[in-house]
Formats: C-alpha cells, structure tokens, sequence
C-alpha cells in the first residue's frame, strides 16, 4: 500500500513538472537571429521607431496593451506604392472591426532617410488614423533589416510582410509577400485574432 503510494505521489510530481515546464516554454519564445525573419511561436524582435508626429514608439510599450497588427509596407523605393496605398485603405476602412477585435494597428513605412519622413506624411495626408492606429517610418531599413524582410533590389526597399502579435509579443500569425501585390487582407488578420 505504502509502495502504491509512493508511486501516485511520484506520477503526480512528474505531471506537475511537466505542467510547469510547458507554460514556462510558453513564456520563454525567443526572438529570432538578428536580422531573421520572427516566425509563428517566436517573439517579435524590440523596435523603437518615429512616428509621423516625431513619438518614439516602442514595439514592448504596444503589445502591453492588447495584440498588434504589424505591417511592414513597401514604403519609398521612389514612389508612393499604390498597392500600399490600397491595402492602407483597406485597413482604414475595416478599423471598427480591428478596433473591435482589441488590435493595435502598426504601419512601417521604410526608405533612405533623406526625405522620408515628407513621403511618409505625403502618403497618409488626408486620411485621418484612429487612436488605435499608428504609422511609423523605418528610416535607412533598421527595422526592415531587424526583421529580415529587405529587398535588395533595384527600385525596392522591402517585401509587405502582415505579422499578427499576441499581447506577449509572440507571432501567431505571419505572412511575406514576395511581389508587390500579394497582400494580407483583413479579414485574415481579423481571423487570426480571433483564434488566440
């Protein structure tokens, strides 16, 4: 009886460590290499960026206050982008949703320092942001370089990625495109929200 014993107590001090060392392996995603791109599971690498009223925002400040939406657009490889501009619209259009959804909505506009910021101010003129949106700019690529999602082309600056971060600041979801055009729609990222 006294072995028996002996046994239950150990089954169940094996299950509370494995327990305990799962959600710890939860808490403990790590970035990616630098300069990788952040993959499902992993933790999206810290940034600190300007947005287009001259703020500092910090990637760790945001995702405190519930899950983010991070897109990385093509910004100016020496023209406004008009698939950016489309899928910008098409963000603006369904932020009630976002909203509604608990997201933080995070534009990344990269290009050469020179004259971005104007492009950038250029590119969002007249169109008003809810609170919950925010539009940054990615001078010289530090952030495109980070995340890994330069494209070293002639004429381009880097390819539109979509990630989707939990309130821990782990990927849930994650998309490049590898051509202009291929976008993530919202209802994508409204999808992926809704299952975490």
């Amino acid at each position: 009886m006294i072995r028996q014993l002996t046994i239950w107590r150990l089954i169940a001090a094996m299950v509370a460590v494995l327990a305990c060392d799962t959600s710890s392996m939860a808490q403990m995603a790590t970035a990616p290499p630098a300069g990788a791109t952040p993959t499902l599971g992993q933790k999206g690498p810290a940034f600190s960026l300007q947005s287009l009223d001259g703020t500092t925002v910090r990637l760790d400040d945001v995702v405190g206050r519930g899950p983010v939406v991070l897109l990385m657009m093509r910004g100016w490889p020496g023209y406004q982008c008009p698939f950016c501009t489309r899928q910008f619209g098409d963000y603006l259009a369904n932020a009630e949703k976002l909203q509604a959804a608990g997201a933080r909505v995070i534009f990344v506009y990269p290009g050469p320092r020179d004259g971005l910021m104007d492009h950038a101010k250029a590119f969002t003129a007249g169109r008003p942001m809810p609170a919950t949106f925010t539009f940054l700019t990615d001078p010289d690529f530090l952030f495109t370089n980070a995340y890994g999602l330069r494209w070293d082309a002639p004429k381009e600056t880097a390819y539109p990625a979509t990630f989707v971060l939990d309130p821990k600041g782990v990927v849930i979801f994650a998309r490049i495109s590898r051509e202009h055009g291929d976008r993530v729609p919202v209802a994508d990222v409204l999808a992926a929200l809704a299952s975490r």
